[in-house]
């Protein structure tokens, strides 16, 4: 009885939410990688492929709650005929504690795989696959062991904060796809998470950050990869375009000596290991955006082929950076609403993030088919306004015959594709809020305390 309704619940996820993603996140496929991680059930309603799949739900929904999710589940079985679950949210809970976090990596790597195989050479930057990344924070719920493995910042007072994690994501600069993370406590450099996703670089890889990596140590880590990177100045390294080789105005090479001291984010052992010169060249850029003064900078790069790469490709380079860091990352902490994770234990925050990840994956994996056959750019497209649409489309796919899935699901790309957005290159808004607080001042004491005065 119990494998049956199991097997009502697994058709209805893959007959709604799993038919546009049958492609990159097949049945075959998760169950590979659940084989792959010795993950093994018994004979229970929620099994790993039911849970993966309702968590990615609840991701996409914009009610993202537990007991949104179980509702889900007691209405099917009710239309089935079948004995529902308790409405309590107990049993999906431990459901997905049960799930190891070790099948979230491998499934996004699946995923980004295949998204940036479907984009041709043409659409590489000079040939090459960029890779852009930036770091970020996430806050989580206010437990004890949640605090233990993700401090709040230590600027705040004992049990006024919330529990901070500090997390480096890797984007793909022509598809937007999520590539690689690395998560740790906020008091962990951002550097050093970067160093650790530098061993995934390969030889044809260019990567491109802002001035925080605009140093030695990061640029000769890309290096010893045999990768390439576009970073622009550290604001604390001077550059004198008197010295060295001149490729044009604003445009030279310079031999950078290895520091003397050693960072401190960087182990002495790790610090040795870094050559002690390295070529790079400085070219100092011009983004012009009509409307508006010109914005002057410097970007220092081991790309030293003035001829390959010109200062107009620098510029259109860094200009992507901006889409494929701050603008993704805000559709993944706003949008998806990752910025705040309601889990309770450390275990269940990184999982949730995961499958943040994993479901934004799968938002452009369909905007990226959506405009496959036209002459739309798929980052053109609303991730948001996608995220809806497919809402909207998928208690429909419930309904349709096998012989009419490929026809609802060319619907659901067509709808996709009219969702571009307006192209606005003069639009500048101020940094001001318009709607007014409530006048309540900020917690500075624990609620015990403030709670005491109340009675008092």
């Amino acid at each position: 009885m119990m494998s049956n309704r199991a097997e009502i619940l697994k058709e209805k996820y893959q007959d709604s939410i799993g038919l546009p993603f049958a492609e990159v996140l097949s049945e075959a496929e998760i169950q590979a990688v659940l084989e792959e991680q010795g993950v093994t059930y018994r004979r229970v309603l929620y099994t790993p492929m039911v849970v993966l799949w309702s968590w990615l739900s609840q991701v996409l929904d914009p009610d993202s709650s537990l007991s949104h999710a179980v509702k889900r589940v007691v209405t099917w079985m009710r239309l089935a005929g079948a004995v529902p679950p308790s409405a309590d949210t107990g049993g999906y809970s431990k459901a997905r504690q049960r799930l190891p976090e070790s099948i979230f990596p491998p499934l996004l790597q699946r995923v980004a795989k295949a998204l940036q195989q479907q984009g041709s050479p043409a659409q590489r930057w000079c040939g090459r696959t960029v890779k852009a990344f930036d770091a970020t924070t996430v806050l989580m719920s206010d437990t004890e062991a949640n605090q233990q493995a993700y401090p709040q910042h230590r600027n705040q007072t004992g049990g006024c904060g919330f529990p901070i994690l500090r997390l480096q994501v890797w984007f793909g600069v022509t598809t937007g796809a999520v590539l690689a993370v690395a998560m740790a406590p906020f008091r962990v450099s951002e550097w050093r998470l970067a160093r650790q996703l530098y061993q995934r670089l390969r030889p044809e890889d260019v990567v491109v950050a802002d001035s925080a990596y605009g140093t030695y140590v990061a640029l000769a880590w890309v290096a010893l990869r045999g990768a390439d990177a576009v970073f622009r100045k550290h604001h604390q390294r001077r550059c004198d375009f008197r010295r060295g080789k001149k490729l044009g105005i604003g445009d030279h090479t310079v031999r950078w000596q290895r520091p003397k001291r050693c960072p401190q984010a960087l182990a002495q052992e790790e610090f040795e290991a870094l050559p002690e010169g390295l070529e790079v060249r400085e070219v100092t850029l011009s983004i012009q955006v009509p409307g508006f003064r010109p914005t002057n900078f410097v970007v220092v790069t081991t790309l030293t082929d003035s001829q390959r790469y010109p200062k107009a490709q620098l510029a259109e380079l860094y200009l992507l950076r901006w889409q494929a860091t701050e603008v993704n990352l805000r559709h993944l902490k706003t949008t998806l609403g990752m910025e705040m994770i309601a889990a309770k234990t450390p275990a269940m925050v990184t999982k949730s993030i995961w499958v943040h990840l994993l479901a934004y994956n799968l938002l452009r994996t369909l905007m990226w088919d959506a405009t496959a056959h036209s002459q739309v750019e798929a980052l053109r497209l609303s991730l948001q306004g996608t995220r809806q649409q497919f809402n909207h489309f998928r208690p429909e796919f419930l309904h349709l015959a096998t012989t009419e899935r490929q026809q609802g699901y060319q619907a659901l790309l067509s709808a996709v594709q009219a969702l571009i957005i307006p192209f606005r290159p003069n639009r500048s808004e101020p940094r001001v809020v318009k709607r007014r607080p409530k006048p309540f001042p900020k917690m500075k004491e624990t609620r015990s305390v403030l709670k005491a005065r109340l009675v008092a």
